[in-house]
């Protein structure tokens, strides 16, 4: 791939390509209320599955039926090229911007990372690896501590809020809160045709390259909403990293005086946060769960029971589909990225402690 070592394209790709398309996409689909991406994935399903089933059949016919079936394979290779240089053009090329909490110039650490997602010990020097861990461990039960005590504090003023509410205050918010190159066209998203079979795959939302509509499976719990709406966002305004993109929801949300949205971030954070903390020190990371407030153990409760309902080899087939994807898109660590805000959201934290952190939040 050209672009990782030419990451001075990236940005001319933005403004010149990526941004002018996003918000010509989203002033054309925006009228339109229901997802034409599903639609287009729908008929790009049958026009495959037909191609396939032709290709079948005239493997046992005549020769010339036999050439004519090369042929095809040949064109149909085309296409798929052409599909990927769209994707490219199309949103793609943003997997290889600078990361996020390199743009915000947070005190990331990347044997911090490692330390989360590898147990190989020569990830690290053996001989600071002890310190490294003891350092992490702290810094996670710091910032399980921050959340648990703010998911206290909100808990009394949360409120349920439906997808279309949901969706249109975290549009605002976009607007009001960050530097964001679309404020006008181009940020909103739509619920899914696909929600029974998203809810199997585990899959709670995405974005769609092609269309450049962002879509979510609206029967989630509420209080997960807020924060998931804020992460495909993210996507549409060109944060394509999944890190990136739980950072960028995550700073959103707490950056409003809305103790929905803040809630549901802080909640979602602490997941990650509570989890690793776990591996590192199961009695510390029991006595913070313990600590929440009912609201919270309900909600927790909640989501443990959607987990087993909803696991399944579909599940965890989609999963290691879409972290090889995600390897293919320059993102090391997969889907293992995702937990990487347990360290960026709290050195935000710390930048906002230090009144170091702008009051718009920078869009790369």
């Amino acid at each position: 791939m050209y672009l990782p070592a030419n990451g001075w394209i990236v940005p001319y790709y933005d403004q010149y390509i990526y941004y002018p398309l996003q918000a010509a996409r989203g002033s054309v689909l925006s009228v339109i209320p229901f997802s034409v991406g599903d639609i287009v994935y729908v008929m790009s399903g049958a026009c495959f599955t037909g191609f396939f089933i032709r290709f079948i059949v005239r493997l046992f016919q005549s020769s010339e039926v036999r050439y004519s079936a090369a042929a095809s394979v040949l064109n149909f290779m085309n296409t798929v090229v052409f599909v990927y240089l769209f994707f490219m053009v199309g949103w793609g090329s943003n997997y290889f911007k600078m990361p996020l909490w390199k743009y915000w110039k947070l005190n990331g650490d990347s044997q911090h990372f490692q330390l989360h997602s590898t147990s190989d010990s020569s990830a690290v020097d053996s001989m600071k690896r002890e310190n490294v861990v003891t350092k992490m461990i702290a810094g996670l039960y710091a910032f399980d501590t921050f959340l648990v005590n703010h998911l206290n504090q909100c808990a009394p003023q949360y409120l349920p809020l439906p997808f279309k509410e949901v969706n249109q205050r975290a549009v605002g918010y976009y607007k009001q809160y960050t530097d964001t190159k679309l404020k006008s066209n181009g940020l909103g998203l739509k619920p899914t045709f696909f929600r029974y079979f998203l809810e199997r795959l585990g899959v709670e939302g995405y974005y769609n390259p092609f269309t450049g509509e962002g879509q979510v499976n609206e029967s989630l719990p509420r209080f997960t909403l807020p924060f998931l709406v804020a992460h495909e966002l993210s996507h549409q305004a060109g944060i394509a990293a999944e890190g990136d993109a739980n950072l960028m929801a995550y700073a959103l949300c707490t950056a409003t005086d809305d103790a929905s949205f803040r809630y549901s971030a802080y909640l979602e954070i602490w997941l990650y946060t509570n989890r690793r903390l776990y591996y590192r020190d199961s009695a510390m990371a029991l006595q913070l769960e313990h600590s929440l407030n009912e609201l919270t153990l309900r909600h927790l409760d909640t989501l443990e029971q959607l987990s087993k309902k909803y696991d399944n080899d579909y599940a965890r087939y989609s999963t290691k589909v879409f972290d090889s994807y995600l390897k293919m898109q320059d993102q090391k660590q997969g889907v293992k990225s995702y937990g990487n805000a347990a360290t960026t959201a709290w050195q935000l934290e710390q930048q906002r402690r230090n009144g170091t952190l702008p009051r718009i939040i920078r869009i790369p």
